[in-house]
């Protein structure tokens, strides 16, 4: 709603002149009213000269349209209100689902119950891509190996994609060790501004960028696809959604955002969907950002939940445990 129009304040050099005024006018009220008493006028003329003065003395008196609008103090904001506010996502997650019927969940919520690999790729596409475009940055760190171990995940949660190349060796490596885990990647599958001055090999089509494509062309080259599930929005929606649909992950990845806002979002929002005795962790701890960054986020992360923040190479971890 519009809020109504108020006029604005009168400058102090006015506010001085209408207060001048006024005690101008009071002044001559005081000096006509022993004038009157000293000099002999008909009634009637007095009664005049004093009724005028009267009217001058109220005009100038009066409160102006113009004049300030009383400064309404409020009571200052409570310490653990402001200590507390960027720390609290409120949305209220459900009771966690069994692992067995995540997919089943996301097929139907996502995509209408129907697999989106089905019939892939539209004829319309199938010419703009490549049989195999993988790229990723750190996707095959022992680190995935030692987690996927310790942890031995029902559901992982990658929250940044790009072409899948952690995501499909995730997916590996719990074939690897005798699980059947749905790996879940949230990705908008938009890019960054410029990112394909980098990689100039992906086509585009009417303002598509086709990264989308691209990933799921890769999971399919690497018959992943009754492993890999995607959900392209953005991370911030569909981690609330999740929370929502009762999808909680036991190692939940997080490497989408590099800047401290989004970092800080998507941790805390992951923290809600991480199962008991699960682990959170992420990529890019140690970049030219340095303590503006990730890092950043996820130090604060830890220091106010009172976690510890382990590192292998260029991975954090977070195991609240």
């Amino acid at each position: 709603m519009k809020e109504p129009h108020s006029p604005p304040p009168l400058h102090h050099h006015h506010q001085k002149r209408t207060t001048a005024a006024a005690a101008a006018a009071a002044a001559a009220a005081a000096a006509a009213a022993s004038f009157l008493t000293r000099k002999k006028f008909t009634k009637p003329t007095a009664y005049v000269i004093i009724l005028f003065l009267s009217y001058a003395l109220g005009y100038y008196s009066a409160p102006s349209k113009h004049s300030l609008t009383p400064t309404i103090q409020t009571p200052p904001a409570a310490a653990d209100d402001t200590a507390t506010d960027h720390y609290t996502f409120s949305t209220q997650c459900a009771d966690p689902i069994p692992p067995k019927l995540v997919r089943r969940t996301i097929l139907d919520r996502v995509f209408n119950g129907t697999s989106p690999y089905e019939n892939f790729p539209p004829a319309h596409v199938s010419p703009l891509l490549r049989q195999k475009r993988i790229r990723g940055w750190g996707s095959n760190g022992a680190v995935f190996e030692n987690l996927i171990k310790k942890v031995r995940p029902n559901t992982i949660i990658e929250i940044g994609t790009f072409l899948g190349a952690s995501a499909t060796h995730m997916a590996e490596l719990t074939h690897q060790v005798g699980l059947e885990t749905q790996v879940l990647c949230v990705d908008d599958f938009r890019g960054w501004p410029g990112f394909t001055d980098r990689f100039r090999d992906l086509k585009s089509l009417n303002g598509d960028i086709m990264l989308l494509y691209q990933f799921m062309q890769n999971v399919v080259h690497l018959n992943a696809t009754g492993s890999v599930l995607f959900v392209p929005f953005s991370t911030s929606s569909v981690l609330q959604k999740l929370c929502e649909w009762g999808i909680f992950g036991d190692l939940i990845e997080v490497d989408a955002g590099h800047d401290f806002h989004s970092a800080w979002s998507d941790i805390n929002r992951a923290y809600k969907i991480l199962r008991p005795g699960g682990i959170l962790f992420g990529h890019d701890y140690f970049t030219g950002a340095d303590n503006k960054g990730v890092r950043r986020a996820v130090n604060l992360f830890a220091r106010v939940n009172g976690l510890r923040v382990k590192v292998d190479g260029q991975h954090w971890i977070i195991d609240p445990a």
